[in-house]
């Protein structure tokens, strides 16, 4: 497997070098607080030693270090497999190869499915402007801002879907199949929410970043029917990107970020996703503060509203990028990546740096 190689300076501060800014962003970006703490942190050399020589993991010894001090940036695309679910712990080198495997394959499958009703998906391009309208009828030439490649064969239409399997009306060239044009309809939102994902970042002014998060995106909208796509999905996928090289490992551990929080985007004419949460935090601010409550509710914020998108995205957008890392690992190496307290503790030993 292949590793960055790390300078002495990127031990002290890695998140000057691992997840660099444009320097016109650099000044209006969140300050970074995370720092590696030799016999806190979990190093390297730990992770490695945690492993038996089938390829087991000790995994209690592994989110102890974790609770204390996160996870050095150069094993995180290693660790957050596991923190993530995507392997066993008791798993096996063998074993966890045998799946890896067999994920890239069913990723691969998923992704030509959705290539086959879309030409743009792994064409290397991005949409942001519709391509089909609500009663199936496509839009001839979309906007296509960017081109992840040079090849000029792409199909400018877009809309390529062929032949009844892919519900066409043939005579009328219009799509009939509801779930497909309903796929259709959320591309170019995908497209323009992943031209706003962490744009401060030097790793996504490649444009073949940028198509590889639309990528995947587009293919959790399509497997996973019953929420498909919403906003703040990029962020939290983004991470995925950064961390892992391999596009459909990325997806899986997207997927699995997924089950935990698929919750969240569920909304109805009577509550939103985030609403247990957002009533916790009421009941956690009414008693650690009642002044600031009671100032809240005379505000008419007594809702905590304010903090829909902070529990929507786990402070994606409120943290440094290496910040919100942390607090993602940590949180999960207790296993309770949704729970508040867990998640406020988190944020009080980034900002007051416990």
């Amino acid at each position: 497997m292949m590793r960055r190689r790390w300078s002495k300076d990127s031990e002290t501060d890695p998140s000057s070098s691992l997840y660099p800014l444009r320097p016109d962003c650099a000044n209006n970006a969140p300050d970074t607080k995370f720092k590696i703490k030799v016999g806190r942190t979990l190093s390297v050399r730990k992770w490695h030693a945690a492993f038996s020589q089938q390829g087991s993991l000790h995994i209690a010894s592994v989110l102890s270090r974790i609770q204390r001090g996160g996870v050095h940036p150069a094993i995180r695309n290693e660790v957050w497999e596991f923190l993530l679910g995507c392997f066993d712990p008791d798993s096996t080198f063998d074993e966890r190869d045998h799946i890896r495997n067999t994920r890239r394959m069913q990723y691969a499958r998923w992704k030509e499915r959705c290539r086959e009703m879309d030409s743009h998906v792994g064409s290397g391009k991005i949409i942001t402007a519709p391509i089909i309208t609500e009663d199936g009828v496509p839009i001839k030439d979309p906007l296509v801002l960017l081109e992840a490649t040079s090849d000029q064969s792409t199909l400018q239409g877009g809309s390529t879907s062929s032949g009844n399997g892919n519900g066409v009306d043939e005579a009328m060239g219009r799509l009939t199949d509801k779930q497909i044009i309903e796929w259709k309809l959320t591309l170019h939102q995908i497209g323009l929410d992943v031209l706003r994902t962490d744009r401060s970042m030097v790793f996504y002014e490649k444009k073949e970043n940028l198509s590889k998060l639309w990528d995947i995106l587009a293919v959790y909208a399509w497997i996973d029917k019953e929420v498909g796509y919403c906003q703040g999905m990029s962020d939290l996928c983004s991470p995925m990107i950064v961390l892992l090289n391999d596009e459909a490992d990325a997806f899986w551990c997207f997927e699995r970020l997924m089950r935990r929080l698929r919750g969240n985007f569920r909304c109805t004419q009577q509550s939103v996703g985030v609403e247990n949460q957002l009533q916790h935090l009421a009941s956690i601010i009414q008693v650690l503060d009642p002044k600031l409550h009671d100032h809240l509710e005379t505000l008419g914020g007594g809702d905590y509203l304010f903090a829909f998108r902070m529990f929507m995205v786990l402070f994606r957008r409120e943290l440094s990028f290496g910040d919100s890392l942390y607090l993602w690992e940590v949180s999960s190496s207790f296993d309770l990546l949704l729970n508040l307290k867990h998640l406020i503790y988190s944020i009080i030993q980034i900002r007051f740096d416990i």
